[in-house]
């Protein structure tokens, strides 16, 4: 990676102007010393997510980053998959409605209206991609999933996307927006996924 340091910590470009993502994946990889900006305060011009799967479009977002910046950057590219659905939001699922995370829940519970048990089963995907440059020929790839099943009513003020709507297993009845940061953190896709990225980075 490129020297690039601030107060001795690595820079690394997120790619993705989402402020949730930020907090979450710079909270995670601190202790790992290294340092994440959002590609916005850079001025990067948003790649076009025009891949068929996760890995796709991770890699596009990443490889972008790193064109117009010349940092390393990490891409992010994750969604919610409902098998009941045909997998449906999926990689669309930023943009499902094309009205935001309220607008997304209230589609997303229209489309299961009159589904119950196992068919109201779902799982968040997260990809992760760390690039070195925009030529690296051999990205850091790691991808992680996290089961639950989609709730009849939004619950929880905490974090962002679907989570209002995600009922995770084995916590009695909470969804993702009620869990504190460190007990999503520890369970969720994007936590799981952080670690896998921290262990091949060797920190």
């Amino acid at each position: 990676m490129t020297n690039a340091k601030d107060h001795g910590r690595q820079i690394i470009v997120l790619a993705s102007g989402n402020k949730g993502k930020l907090h979450e994946l710079q909270d995670a990889l601190a202790p790992a010393g290294l340092t994440l900006r959002n590609q916005s305060d850079h001025g990067v011009t948003e790649a076009v997510e025009d891949g068929a799967t996760f890995v796709e479009n991770a890699i596009k977002k990443a490889r972008n980053a790193c064109q117009q910046t010349g940092y390393p950057a990490l891409a992010d590219d994750s969604g919610l998959v409902v098998p009941a659905l045909g997998g449906t939001p999926g990689i669309h699922s930023a943009r499902y409605s094309g009205e935001g995370d309220s607008g997304n829940n209230q589609k997303l519970l229209a489309a299961m209206q009159g589904l119950a048990g196992e068919e109201r089963s779902a799982h968040f995907v997260c990809v992760l991609v760390l690039l070195q440059s925009a030529t690296d020929p051999s990205p850091l790839i790691v991808e992680a999933r996290w089961h639950g099943h989609i709730g009849l009513a939004p619950k929880g003020a905490n974090g962002f996307g679907y989570d209002p709507l995600f009922l995770v297993t084995d916590k009695d009845g909470l969804t993702a927006a009620e869990l504190a940061l460190e007990q999503k953190r520890a369970i969720s896709h994007r936590g799981r996924a952080v670690a896998m990225l921290r262990a091949k980075l060797g920190c």
